[in-house]
């Protein structure tokens, strides 16, 4: 994970919920998030999903939540059927089809491929960003999002 070496408010990017509202990443004001672009297509993406899953698990709750946002432009039902397939069912379901999101991203330089990763804080500014998967739930992991959180 880089490091943010300034401030930066990220954008307020967009998505839908499973129930199709929209979301906000304000919606998370107060909370430290973990933002995570990911889709079916990218074999990465895939392989970093459960332990996203395993994070939220740990540290996930009133402080901190891991928002994994689905990009996927076709069939909407494959990446819920695909999660389901392998057993994430701690982190709730939120995609955008329009890969809007990764677009205000990239415009900033915090998206250049998938997934792209996101630790942002309770005003939501960038705390760092990964590139490329990471292993959330091993003790680095872990231990660099407690830091995030004050615990």
């Amino acid at each position: 994970m880089a490091m943010a070496e300034s401030l930066l408010r990220l954008p307020d990017v967009v998505f839908r919920d499973q129930a199709g509202a929209e979301r906000r990443l304000s919606d998370w004001r107060g909370r430290t998030v973990l933002l995570n672009l990911w889709a079916t297509w990218c074999i990465p993406c895939r392989k970093e999903m459960p332990a996203l899953d395993a994070l939220q698990a740990t540290l996930g709750g009133a402080r901190f939540e891991v928002v994994a946002v689905n990009i996927d432009t076709r069939d909407s039902a494959k990446p819920r059927a695909w999660l389901e397939g392998i057993g994430v069912n701690r982190l709730a379901y939120y995609a955008d089809p329009s890969a809007k999101a990764f677009q205000d991203l990239k415009l900033i330089g915090r998206a250049i491929g998938l997934p792209t990763t996101v630790l942002v804080d309770p005003a939501g500014c960038e705390i760092g960003t990964a590139a490329g998967p990471a292993e959330w739930a091993s003790q680095d992991g872990i231990e660099l999002v407690r830091a995030a959180i004050g615990g």
